[in-house]
């Protein structure tokens, strides 16, 4: 590396400190007011305590003891005193209906295959509170309770990922935890709950009128894990701005095509913002300043980033408020009304995942072009004739292959999220005995937003471990930006500059979490404030 960047990297740094560090006041989330991302991926990633409010637990109760009256009262109601789906005209009686709501949650964990990770079950576990949480579901607040405890013990369910449409399996695979049937992890093994909540003083829940049925009711997996992949691309448009302004630095590009005024004549926000990042990230650099008239434009991975994040910024920030909107609806059915002493249970369809499927499926398509990008940027950096620097940046280029192989790692990559681009929410099933004639499959198109959400990162950080080291090639004594210095800086030491072929694999997983966990835009916004 550079003589000043060597000597940077033994001075110890101003930085704001690791990510495990940085969320000091997401220890407790309240349910009850408006939930976030931030307090969803607070509870799934940072295991924070989950507490009611007082107004949470008074709406619970209110509806509850609606509930009660009109069993008492011998009504007929969906999925209380009736079977579920095409059995919605057997009626049940009053001594069956505990065992209904038990029924139903053994008859729909059929959800198959690996299961979901540890903070994907508590995500889903964090919206379930929140769905029926608002008042409208006729749950006891016991049960919320329950839930509430198994997430702040950590007492986590075995719920299989493969086989949703849109709700019910993955979530009654959960239910069969909390009623002591299903499977609690511990230590990382799946163990018999009844024997895990036995350990810890409780015993088997037993549900009442209506429980089941809204355990299972609701978009609560597909919104659970859209809003973690949503959370993860959102913080990936900013690293991309990063990285991408690190490219076009390594590239000796022309920073005019990011000028405001350029920016003004099609005045996108998202473009203009991400035109800004850009010009403040490298502010500084003398690569840039020294680079003016190298080449009259650039190629389009490099001159089109405005145009291109700010599309995906835009769409990205459009499924962030569905699915903060969905976070902070009940997508029961049926919805307890009350009105004055009395109320009405009604049915109709709140847990439809349209919402959530077609905000996903968008969303997956917008990360997959901000990874298409990314890609070309590093093939300029890696190619010889397009870059002047060596051959997939290595000394001896022949005797070593250098970076040429993360590139195909980004083909390979590409080539999968482009598949996961193809959207769920077109296509519908019947199930149900054509009760259900209509399907919207947002679980399938959530789940699948993950995929490419993670794939995105990896191939940011295939793209990041070429400018880094790409600087070793670079004119010495012209210095980078500040935020590329501090980068590199922090980067180097966990990498250490290539002269001869090494091990990529740990490299590409480090960079891949530095940005998975927020740290490089934290150590950009270090410098520049926070970005747009």
């Amino acid at each position: 590396m550079l003589n000043y960047l060597e000597t940077e990297m033994k001075q110890d740094g101003n930085l704001a400190k690791d990510t495990d560090a940085k969320n000091e006041n997401t220890n407790r989330v309240e349910l009850g007011g408006t939930a976030t991302l931030e307090a969803l991926a607070a509870v799934a990633r940072a295991k924070a305590e989950v507490v009611f409010s007082d107004a949470y637990c008074e709406r619970v109760s209110r509806s509850r003891t609606l509930v009660e009256k009109w069993i008492r009262e011998g009504r007929v109601m969906y999925g209380i005193t009736t079977g579920f789906g095409a059995l919605c005209d057997r009626v049940i009686s009053e001594e069956e209906t505990a065992q209904l709501q038990k029924n139903i949650i053994l008859s729909h964990s059929t959800s198959v295959g690996e299961p979901l990770s540890i903070e994907q079950t508590r995500a889903v576990m964090f919206m379930m509170l929140q769905n029926m949480g608002q008042g409208f579901s006729g749950v006891s607040l016991a049960l919320l309770e329950r839930i509430r405890l198994m997430l702040n013990l950590d007492l986590i369910p075995f719920a299989p990922r493969e086989g949703s449409v849109g709700y019910l399996s993955v979530e009654a695979h959960i239910g069969m935890a909390i009623i002591g049937l299903g499977k609690i992890f511990e230590n990382g093994v799946p163990v018999e709950s009844r024997l895990v909540l036995h350990k810890h003083g409780l015993e088997p829940f037993v549900l009442g009128a209506k429980e089941g049925l809204a355990l299972i009711s609701g978009t609560t997996s597909p919104t659970a894990l859209a809003a973690l992949a949503i959370f993860d691309m959102k913080t990936s448009t900013l690293s991309a701005d990063i990285i991408g302004a690190l490219s076009l630095e390594a590239n000796h590009g022309n920073i005019k095509a990011f000028d405001d005024r350029l920016m003004q004549a099609r005045p996108y926000a998202e473009q203009g913002n991400t035109a800004a990042n850009v010009r403040t990230l490298l502010q500084d650099s003398e690569i840039i300043k020294a680079s003016e008239g190298h080449r009259l434009q650039d190629a389009l991975s490099l001159r089109a980033m405005p145009q291109l994040h700010g599309a995906v910024k835009r769409t990205i920030q459009d499924a962030v408020r569905t699915i903060e909107e969905e976070m902070n609806t009940c997508s029961d059915n049926p919805i307890i009304w009350p009105e004055g002493d009395d109320g009405h249970a009604m049915s109709g369809c709140h847990c439809d995942s349209s919402y959530v499927g077609l905000a996903m499926d968008s969303a997956a398509i917008a990360a997959t072009t901000l990874a298409k990008m990314s890609e070309r940027r590093n093939y300029r950096l890696i190619t010889e004739h397009l870059s002047g620097m060596p051959w997939f940046l290595i000394q001896n280029p022949g005797l070593n292959s250098g970076l040429m192989i993360p590139q195909y790692t980004q083909a390979g990559l590409l080539n999968d999220m482009k598949i996961l681009s193809h959207p769920a929410s077109v296509d519908s099933i019947p199930t149900c005995g054509g009760q259900e004639d209509y399907v919207a499959m947002g679980y399938n198109a959530a789940k699948k937003a993950l995929s490419v959400a993670d794939k995105l990162e990896y191939i940011l950080a295939i793209e990041l471990l070429s400018v880094y080291q790409a600087h070793q090639f670079l004119e010495p004594g012209v210095k980078p930006s500040s935020v590329t210095t501090a980068i590199l800086k922090e980067i180097g030491k966990h990498i250490p500059v290539s002269s001869q072929d090494q091990f990529l694999y740990p490299h590409m997983e480090y960079l891949k979490a530095l940005i998975h966990s927020g740290r490089l835009v934290e150590i950009a916004e270090g410098y520049v404030g926070s970005m747009l």
